[in-house]
């Protein structure tokens, strides 16, 4: 049985085991992350310690007698409904929107935001691997739109942002900022620039030619933009590079390695 605990590291920083919306999940496999927003969904936030347990593995310590949907990721915007990716091959795509109850919808990432989507009127639920080219690709949008075009609002909907690359480790050029900033709903130049840099999601960097892009800030902009509620939106402020004992990070290391992401649906 899972149960909310201080998590066993020994780390002296303060805010680490603190982390305000959030809470460390224990139980005999090991401890993950769960946003408070969404305490009504069984969710959670895996970490580098669950290598080698993939999501069937997984979905058991979320809820058990669920079914398993996952895609293969391609840094893409397709979103899937879930009984689309119910079995290997699992289908190109980086994001899954619930189409049933009991459904356990999972994605990965090693520094890309990993995106959990839930309407607690319906019970429906999506998640996202939100990478920039995913954001610049609309990803979130498409998430949005598909559980809205299911009979979800989205005045309903809350978000939780799990770990990911912050922007003070994410080094960019500005093509890739002026294509995240494009994706912003009603925005465009250096507007949607501007708009960025007051959502403290691009930063100066002294390298010439370069910026700083915080993807996860980008993120929940793109969702207010789309008219989620900032407070039905949490993100997470654990950075992947900064803790290598907890997370998987390509930044960092260069390896292919991930931790994934999962949240069930009610209905």
């Amino acid at each position: 049985m899972a149960e909310a605990v201080d998590p066993p590291f020994d780390r002296p920083d303060v805010g680490f085991n603190d982390l305000p919306g959030w809470t460390w999940v224990g139980c005999y496999g090991g401890y993950y992350l769960q946003a408070d927003l969404l305490a009504d969904f069984e969710h959670g936030f895996f970490t580098r310690q669950w290598q080698g347990r993939e999501p069937e593995v997984l979905a058991g310590y979320l809820s058990a007698g669920v079914s398993v949907h996952r895609p293969r990721q391609v840094h893409g915007n397709a979103v899937l409904p879930a009984s689309a990716a119910s079995q290997a091959p699992w289908p190109e795509a980086d994001g899954l929107r619930s189409d049933g109850g009991g459904q356990s919808l999972w994605v990965c990432g090693a520094d890309c935001t990993p995106v959990l989507l839930a309407d607690p009127v319906r019970g429906a639920v999506a998640a996202c691997h939100a990478g920039w080219r995913g954001v610049a690709g609309a990803i979130l949008a498409k998430a949005v739109e598909s559980l809205e075009a299911a009979g979800s609002r989205r005045v309903d909907l809350r978000a939780a942002l799990g770990p990911a690359v912050s922007g003070e480790r994410y080094q960019v050029e500005p093509v890739v900022s002026a294509q995240v900033a494009a994706a912003l709903p009603g925005t465009a130049g250096e507007a949607a620039l501007e708009a960025l840099r007051q959502a403290g999601a691009l930063l100066p960097d002294t390298a010439p030619g370069r910026e700083r892009l915080d993807i996860r800030a980008a993120a929940r902009l793109q969702l207010v933009q789309l008219g989620v509620a900032e407070e039905s939106i949490s993100a997470c402020p654990l950075c992947t590079v900064a803790e290598p004992e907890l997370f998987h990070s390509w930044r960092r290391d260069q390896v292919k390695a991930v931790q994934w992401s999962g949240i069930v649906s009610q209905a």
